[in-house]
């Protein structure tokens, strides 16, 4: 990825509210993030923290109600898709942009084979007919590498292995071959060998097609290898910006520095394993100030009372395009700098 790559997609100050009988519940607060062509973005965060949420209100597929986009735009090829009419937003799925969703086996029909429902996106989108379909079909179970598709190209999703339908979900994603795919979870309850396979195959579609790529994770292991850029969120908001390699070195949020810690590590063995006290907000109550500031051990006064902007971050030996949301962000990465000394 070029850092002069045209810009698929620029997400900017989008708010996103669930208006449910107990409340409102701010799940989206003001988030912007954009992604370049080639480019892979991993957005970062503990459940709740408003990752999926946002892919959804981006692909407009989100449950409306109880859910509502309150404020904010959805730049994707210059195109402002809160402002398209519906059948033009729904023209922009599958063709435009994809996501593969983190269950494999409930986001696909039980009913049908793989061979109809991989079909189905060319016979929709590009009226062809079912044999040449079936055809494509089984081209695209072989790209994604799933053994013998000719011959399993009309069995269902429940005779294939966790793995296998991940694949499929992959394979669905790059049927017309869209300029932007979200992988939500991709490898959720996929064992460790697979969740590799599963994370190689999309970083090498990605630069055969050179797609960007947004993907969705808790997990900090799943990304290193992939991800140019992360994006860290908590409570609906961006609190870090960096790229992926800059974040493993020198954190500069608390937040992300207690995720990284988190992560098991061969050179702690015997030790506890670190965890963030406490637990995410409840986003129908949201704390004043920093959202992370009850669960934080560097918070101070100004953090139970004014929320952080994104912060320019600039340290030595770091690069210049960084954003925290902290207050202390340099003070962060002072302590890193002396635990490394």
């Amino acid at each position: 990825m070029s850092p002069t790559s045209p810009t698929l997609l620029e997400v900017r100050d989008l708010h996103v509210e669930f208006r449910t009988r107990d409340g409102v519940a701010k799940a989206v607060n003001g988030v912007d993030y954009s992604v370049r062509e080639g480019e892979t973005l991993a957005v970062l965060g503990e459940s709740g923290s408003g990752k999926s949420v946002t892919a959804q209100a981006i692909m407009g597929i989100l449950d409306i109600p109880p859910g509502k986009i309150t404020g904010g735009e959805i730049i994707f090829q210059g195109k402002d898709l809160l402002k398209l009419k519906a059948e033009e937003r729904r023209k922009t799925r599958g063709a435009g942009m994809a996501m593969i969703f983190q269950d494999a086996l409930s986001s696909l029909n039980p009913v049908l084979s793989v061979g109809q429902q991989l079909g189905e996106m060319y016979i929709v989108h590009q009226g062809m007919s079912k044999k040449d379909a079936k055809a494509k079909a089984i081209e695209l179970m072989d790209r994604v590498r799933i053994p013998a598709a000719k011959e399993r190209v009309g069995q269902y999703p429940h005779q294939f292995s966790g793995g296998m339908r991940q694949r499929i979900m992959i394979a669905m994603a790059l049927a017309l071959e869209p300029s932007l795919i979200i992988a939500d979870e991709p490898t959720t309850a996929l064992d460790v060998t697979v969740q590799a396979q599963v994370m190689d195959l999309l970083a090498e579609l990605q630069r055969e097609l050179h797609m960007g790529l947004i993907l969705i994770t808790h997990d900090l292991g799943v990304v290193a290898d992939v991800a140019d850029n992360i994006a860290v969120m908590y409570a609906g908001r961006i609190v870090e910006k960096a790229p992926v390699h800059e974040i493993y070195k020198a954190p500069a949020h608390p937040y992300t520095r207690g995720l990284l810690e988190s992560i098991p590590r061969l050179d702690q063995k015997g030790r506890e394993l670190y965890a963030i006290k406490g637990l995410p907000p409840n986003l129908m109550n949201i704390p004043p100030g920093c959202a992370f500031n009850p669960r934080c051990p560097m918070a101070q006064d100004i953090c139970r009372t004014d929320v952080p902007p994104l912060f320019e971050v600039t340290y030595e030996g770091l690069t210049a395009d960084r954003r925290s949301a902290c207050y202390f962000w340099k003070e962060t990465l002072d302590a890193d700098a002396d635990a490394a000394r």
